[in-house]
C-alpha cells in the first residue's frame, strides 16, 4: 500500500511560479513512473509530466518549456516546478504513482493562477 501526500498548490499571478510536491510512503521499494496530472474546469484529468524510475520525463505539450518534473528517488518524492503560470494552469493537481502494476493517487492541489 502507497500513500501519497501533496503540498505547494495556491493562488499565484499569471507569469509567477509554484514548485508541488509529492511524497510517498508505505512499504515500498523502487517506484517505477511518478506522474502529475490535473484536472481543469470542465474538462477530464489530464496527464501533465511523468517521469519512470531514472528514465526520461515526459510532458503535455500544454507545458513544454514550463514544468519540469524531478524525482528524490531516495526519499520517494517527486516534485513539479511550474513557471510562466499561466489562468489555463487553473485547476486540481494530482499526483500518481505506479508501483507494483498498482496505481496510487493523492488527494489533489489547488492551483489557481490568476489574469
Amino acid at each position: 500500500q502507497v500513500q501519497l501526500v501533496e503540498s505547494g498548490g495556491g493562488l499565484v499571478q499569471g507569469g509567477g511560479s509554484l514548485r508541488l510536491s509529492c511524497a510517498a510512503s508505505g512499504t515500498i521499494f523502487s517506484i517505477d513512473t511518478m506522474s502529475w496530472y490535473r484536472r481543469r474546469p470542465g474538462s477530464q484529468r489530464e496527464l501533465v509530466a511523468n517521469m519512470r524510475n531514472f528514465g526520461p520525463a515526459t510532458y503535455a505539450d500544454s507545458v513544454k518549456g514550463r514544468f519540469t518534473i524531478s524525482r528524490d528517488n531516495a526519499h520517494e518524492t517527486v516534485h513539479l516546478q511550474m513557471n510562466s503560470l499561466k489562468p489555463e494552469d487553473t485547476g486540481v493537481y494530482y499526483c500518481h504513482v505506479l508501483y507494483r502494476y498498482e496505481h496510487y493517487w493523492g488527494q489533489g492541489t489547488q492551483v489557481t493562477v490568476s489574469s
